[in-house]
C-alpha cells in the first residue's frame, strides 16, 4: 500500500489532471490523499464567500466519488501565487509532507501558463530535495487542460513519458468532475466532458489505449 498526494493549485486541477490514475490507485489499495493550495474563483468578478464554500463542498463531493482518504484546503490567493514567497508555498507543502509521508506525488507541470500552476510545481519540487526526510520517492506532472495546451509551444512544453490506462475509470473521472458547477464548460471548450474524454482518447492513441492520463516524470528512485 502506497500513500499518494495529489497537490493542485484550484478546486477541480486534481480531477482534470490525474482523476482516472488517482481512482486506479484507489482501486488498488492504495491511500490517496488531496492538497489544494489556492482558493480558486476569487479573481473572477463577483465572487462571494458563499461561492468558495460551494466550491469546496463540490471538491469534497468529487474527491468521494474518487475515493480521496481525505481533501485539504488551503487559502492561497486565487491567480496570484506570485504575490506570495516561494518560501511560504513550499512550508505549506512541506507541512502536509510531514503530516502525510507520501510515497508519490501528482502536481502541475511546471510550464503551464498559469502562474499559480507553476510556483505550485516550483513548491513542491523545493520540498522534495533530497535533505528532506519526508520527500517523495516519486513525482509526476500532469497536464490542466486550459492551461497545459495554451501555453507557447516550445521546447518546455508538457512532453508526456509516463502514461496511465484509465479506461476502466474515466467515467468516474468525468462523474467527479460534473460535481464542480462553476468549473466545467460547453465543448468545445478543453473543460468541458466532451473535451476530457477526447484528450484521455488522443493521450490513449499515442500508446495503443483506448483512455489514457499522460505524466512527465520529474523524479523517481528505485531502492
Amino acid at each position: 500500500m502506497n500513500k499518494i498526494l495529489v497537490i493542485a493549485a484550484h478546486p477541480d486541477d486534481e480531477i482534470l489532471g490525474a482523476g482516472g490514475t488517482l481512482s486506479k490507485h484507489v482501486k488498488s489499495g492504495d491511500k490517496v490523499f488531496c492538497l489544494i493550495l489556492g482558493e480558486g474563483l476569487i479573481s473572477r468578478i463577483g465572487t462571494k464567500k458563499e461561492d468558495i464554500d460551494m466550491l469546496r463542498t463540490s471538491g469534497r463531493q468529487a474527491g468521494k466519488i474518487i475515493g480521496f482518504k481525505e481533501i485539504f484546503f488551503e487559502n492561497l490567493p486565487d491567480n496570484s501565487f506570485d504575490t506570495v514567497s516561494l518560501l511560504s508555498i513550499t512550508k505549506v507543502v512541506e507541512k502536509y509532507f510531514n503530516m502525510i509521508g507520501p510515497s508519490i506525488v501528482y502536481t502541475h507541470h511546471g510550464n503551464d501558463l498559469n502562474i499559480d500552476h507553476q510556483l505550485t510545481f516550483q513548491a513542491v519540487l523545493t520540498a522534495s530535495r533530497p535533505c528532506n526526510p519526508n520527500r517523495p520517492d516519486e513525482i509526476y506532472a500532469f497536464e490542466s487542460p486550459s492551461s497545459t495546451e495554451w501555453q507557447s509551444k516550445t521546447p518546455l512544453m508538457f512532453s508526456p513519458n509516463y502514461y496511465v490506462n484509465i479506461e476502466d475509470t474515466i467515467e468516474l473521472k468525468t462523474k467527479a468532475l460534473a460535481k464542480y458547477h462553476t468549473e466545467i464548460r460547453s465543448y468545445p471548450h478543453p473543460r468541458s466532458e466532451k473535451g476530457i474524454k477526447l484528450l484521455a482518447q488522443y493521450r490513449g492513441l499515442e500508446v495503443g489505449l483506448k483512455f489514457a492520463e499522460a505524466f512527465c516524470v520529474i523524479r523517481k528512485y528505485f531502492k
